[in-house]
């Protein structure tokens, strides 16, 4: 048993604020998935089961969370070899006939690993955790070397690596996580601005490729659509029908459990890629506000204890949550306005989904690890100051 003391320390160096940022944006969340799905709640059940699955997750995650808020990072980070093998392994397993699925109208995709008959589980998203932290340390370990090509290669292989994996199992937009997570966490360890214009112009020089041979007729549409809209009406329906529920809501929305597109089910994943469209149509300008304003306080707060972080390691794995959460945050909404196309990103702590709210918290366990070790440092240096 912890002594009085030692208990009042711990909750002391407990990054509470986060935390709890985390479970308000992680209950509304809840809150709204459970009005997008009321249309599918079976057999006199009180909630659906992708309610009833984000309540479990959301639960475990807070749980797990502050577990690993409660070990030392260093343990963590010096077990990065590891976390990068088992990251590897996870995506290979898709690859297993029998074991890696996809979505029913995708007969090519492996994006999910089958667990019994009933549970599945999206690797991606803890490989996102695990890039963040051997990338970090990748980082770290080379930042006074990070003017040598040698080194600079090393990285990018690093960064292909489970970029390339995703693109092969058919998660294009998880792949795009990955991208933008690799570009900030390179750009704020110091790599020079030169190396990322050349980076932009191998882009431009591969986008044919992969516009040819990379994405599918379906992607390709929902590109198109947005250019041609009267063209590809078919393709562009769930936008559409999504754009005209945030529309319907106006300033303070059509009220909770009364969105008119909502409730009959005509916005195809409301309760997942499109819940922002819920959101927008029963709670309106103000409801959108709320959600956005939560996800920004959390990306700020984890950018906040990178800033404050002890090492540069530790720093950087800050700014590669803040990165994921807040990439994510930008292209879910801009599907839901019809600025870009469907790309099956979700909406971090408001989207249903097991595996993708179960492993963010393991994420932010990471960060409040992180800011543990910065208060016990600010409590050792207060000490010291007080000695002398």
């Amino acid at each position: 048993m912890l002594n009085k003391n030692k208990r009042s320390e711990l909750i002391r160096e407990t990054d509470w604020i986060l935390l709890l940022l985390c479970a308000a944006a992680s209950a509304f969340g809840i809150l709204m998935v459970h009005s997008a799905t009321i249309v599918d709640i079976e057999g006199g059940a009180p909630i659906s089961r992708d309610t009833r699955t984000m309540i479990l997750a959301v639960l475990m995650g807070i749980v797990l969370s502050v577990a690993i808020s409660l070990i030392d990072y260093n343990f963590i980070t010096k077990l990065y070899p590891l976390i990068g093998a088992v990251s590897i392994l996870l995506m290979l397993v898709l690859f297993i006939p029998g074991v890696g699925v996809g979505p029913a109208e995708r007969q090519d995709a492996k994006t999910w690993i089958k667990i019994g008959s009933a549970l599945y589980f999206q690797p991606s998203e803890l490989v996102k955790i695990g890039f963040i932290i051997t990338f970090g340390m990748h980082l770290d370990l080379v930042s006074d070397r990070l003017r040598e090509i040698k080194q600079l290669i090393f990285l990018c292989i690093h960064g292909m690596v489970p970029v390339g994996l995703v693109i092969l199992s058919g998660d294009l937009g998880s792949a795009l996580v990955f991208m933008a997570i690799f570009i900030v966490m390179m750009f704020c360890a110091g790599v020079q601005l030169r190396y990322f214009l050349i980076g932009v112009a191998g882009v431009c020089a591969a986008a044919p490729g992969v516009w040819y041979f990379l994405f599918s007729n379906t992607q390709k549409e929902r590109f198109l659509g947005l250019i041609y809209p009267d063209l590809y009406k078919d393709i562009m329906y769930q936008q559409n029908y999504g754009l005209e529920a945030i529309q319907h809501g106006g300033l303070l929305g059509q009220g909770l459990f009364h969105g008119s597109y909502t409730q009959i089910g005509l916005v195809p994943e409301s309760e997942n890629d499109m819940i922002f469209t819920c959101i927008g149509e029963e709670l309106g300008l103000v409801g959108c506000v709320a959600c956005l304003g939560l996800l920004l306080l959390i990306s700020l707060r984890m950018i906040r204890n990178g800033s404050r972080s002890l090492i540069k390691s530790t720093e950087l794995m800050c700014y590669g949550m803040a990165t994921m959460i807040s990439f994510q945050v930008l292209v879910n909404i801009g599907m839901c306005l019809k600025i870009l196309p469907v790309i099956g990103i979700t909406l971090p702590f408001f989207s249903a989904g097991g595996s993708s709210n179960l492993c963010i918290y393991i994420g932010v366990g990471l960060i409040m690890s992180i800011y543990r070790a910065n208060k016990e440092g600010e409590i050792v240096n207060l000490r010291l100051m007080n000695f002398d």
